[in-house]
């Protein structure tokens, strides 16, 4: 049999050669890691260690020299005499410890020469504390010619002391040499090998781009460029576009691939000229399956059938449903109709309520007559509103308030009209004596006229208010309010007076909740305002936030130079400003007094 390089072998054989370089720079890699991890981690853990506990040895030795001087020479007790004891019976054997553990990683020679340093060092110890420590303990000791004698003998050269130090000390040089030269050589020959590896990864690295550049080159050439025609072959298919001529057939894989690509375009040519035959109305057009598991041809032979029953069948059902369609546009112009003759009665009713909502408030002319210096800033979130204002004199008193009713719209103006009538009547009950005794009748009247005692009620409406009664004689002022707080302009600096925290349509039998009634002496050029809770919940600004009453406050002491008429216009653009494109969430009412 011919042996034929298949798609297969030739990406076998490319791949393989790739992966075994790559197999050989990872080993070869892993291994030269490995080891130099080995290496790095005995001279961390073994010679850098030992090294450093050989350096503080061989300066704690040369240190109890220095205490052993000052033994000598000093008779009284000294910090140099507690650290000599100190190091030889608490520090030597714990720096002695730790060496002997680390000297296991040490060769045999080593630990020799360690184990005689040790046994020098001992020898050391026990000849100052006989020819120095033992003889030279008190003062007395020291008065003691002969004692001086043999100490200062044992130190000098010739001396064991001497001796014994010379001998510690070239022991410390020898071993601590040894194990820096130790770990030099590990590290010269990890950085051997590190070389070795970096010739090793270049000169691969360079057969690797070499022999993929061949590799993807004859598989471009032999695989690629072929699959790539088949593939602008594929997506002008999928677009609809048919080929002008046969593709080339090859004798391998791709070969077969490019007859059976062939193939399927023959077949989607007749099926394409099949559907343009049908799609054009011709259902007697003949098509014949490729085989007999040919889906598609029969599919599309039952689709000739069923297109051309399901034509007959929609002439029908589209003369059927185009007189129901007639049927249902009548009826519904006929509605639209009617829904708009109701929409223009509604809003003509509530454009009404609106003349006779605007025919309760006091006229401007009324307005200026009782408060000269005065501004009334009124805006209705719809046609008819929640808010309303009211004016009245008695007692030589002007009476003026700004009340805000449950809701707005058509239920707030009801509300209004209810308060507006009990507000006229608890004036005439009460003959004007002060705003807490107009609120407290107000609010029985209110409630009464709800039925907000009765069991069964469910009702909860009410309003917020303020109410003032100004003495232009005296400059006195009183007060009172439902949630709605009274603000005194004085000195560019607003005073607050609080209002009582009920709203009217609260009382209830057996209660004894009243209004306060406030008492303010005013002075020339206060400004006195009162307000419902519309302008300050007002959403807007950058955030789409409320405007809150600090800001409101703000702009009230801003304007307060103005005249009242220029102020009432600075509150409008002030809000039109915050507002942007937010709605109105509220009826808005601001009255002004300059006194």
């Amino acid at each position: 049999m011919k042996f034929r390089f298949t798609i297969g072998k030739k990406i076998g054989t490319g791949f393989g050669v790739l992966i075994l370089l790559t197999l050989i720079v990872f080993v070869t890699t892993y291994i030269t890691l490995q080891e130099s991890r080995e290496i790095n981690d005995r001279i961390s853990s073994v010679n850098q260690p030992s090294t450093k506990l050989l350096q503080e040895l061989k300066t704690s030795v040369l240190e109890t020299r220095l205490f052993l001087i000052t033994w000598l020479k000093e008779r009284k007790e000294h910090e140099d005499k507690v650290k000599l004891v100190q190091y030889q019976n608490e520090i030597y054997p714990e720096t002695k410890k730790e060496l002997e553990h680390l000297s296991k990683s040490w060769t045999v020679d080593q630990q020799d020469s360690l184990n005689k340093l040790f046994a020098d060092i001992e020898l050391l110890f026990q000849a100052q504390q006989n020819d120095v420590i033992s003889i030279l303990q008190v003062f007395e000791d020291y008065e003691e010619p002969m004692n001086l004698f043999l100490a200062e003998n044992s130190m000098e050269a010739g001396g064991d002391i001497h001796y014994y130090y010379n001998e510690v000390l070239s022991e410390l040089n020898e071993l601590i040499s040894t194990q820096k030269m130790y770990a030099q050589r590990a590290n010269e020959n990890m950085f051997a090998q590190f070389e070795t590896l970096k010739f090793l990864v270049r000169t691969l690295g360079i057969a690797l781009i070499i022999i993929g550049v061949v590799i993807a080159l004859y598989t471009t050439k032999t695989i690629v460029a072929p699959i790539q025609r088949l593939k602008n072959v594929a997506v002008k298919l999928g677009r609809g576009v048919f080929p002008k001529e046969n593709l080339k057939e090859g004798n391998d894989e791709i070969g077969e691939m490019t007859a059976a690509v062939n193939n399927v375009i023959e077949g989607l040519k007749r099926t394409k000229d099949f559907a343009e035959a049908v799609g054009s109305g011709k259902f007697d057009a003949e098509y014949k399956p490729l085989s007999s598991k040919d889906t598609l041809g029969k599919a599309l032979l039952k689709m000739r059938d069923d297109l051309a029953e399901n034509e007959r069948f929609l002439e029908e059902k589209v003369r059927q449903r185009t007189a129901e369609v007639v049927a249902q546009k009548e009826e519904i112009d006929k509605q639209k109709a009617q829904i708009e003759e109701y929409f223009v009665q509604v809003t003509d009713s509530i454009k009404y309520a609106k003349k006779i909502q605007e025919a309760i408030l006091p006229p401007s002319t009324y307005v200026n007559k009782l408060l000269p210096e005065s501004f009334i800033f009124y805006r209705p979130k719809d046609i008819v509103s929640g808010d309303f204002y009211w004016l009245g004199e008695a007692n030589g008193k002007v009476f003026f308030a700004a009340v805000d009713c449950t809701g707005h719209g058509v239920p707030g103006a009801f509300m209004s009209i209810v308060g507006y009538n009990q507000l006229r009547q608890a004036i005439i009950t009460t003959g004007g004596s002060n705003p807490a005794e107009i609120l407290n009748h107000l609010n029985r009247g209110v409630t009464e006229t709800l039925h907000q005692n009765d069991k069964d009620s469910t009702s909860k409406d009410g309003m917020d208010i303020a109410i003032c009664a100004l003495n232009y004689d005296t400059l006195e002022l009183e007060y009172a309010g439902a949630f709605n707080p009274l603000y005194l302009l004085r000195d560019n600096e607003i005073l607050q007076t609080k209002a009582n925290k009920f709203p009217i349509g609260s009382f209830m039998k057996g209660r004894t909740e009243e209004f306060t009634n406030h008492k303010i002496q005013l002075v020339e050029g206060d400004q006195i305002f009162i307000f419902s809770d519309g302008y300050a919940d007002q959403f807007g600004g950058p955030r789409g936030k409320k405007m809150m009453y600090r800001r409101f406050r703000e702009l009230l002491v801003e304007t307060s130079i103005l005249p009242v008429e220029e102020q009432k216009n600075q509150l409008n653009s002030a809000l039109k400003n915050w507002m942007k494109e937010e709605e109105q969430v509220d009826d808005i009412l601001v009255i002004g007094v300059r006194v």
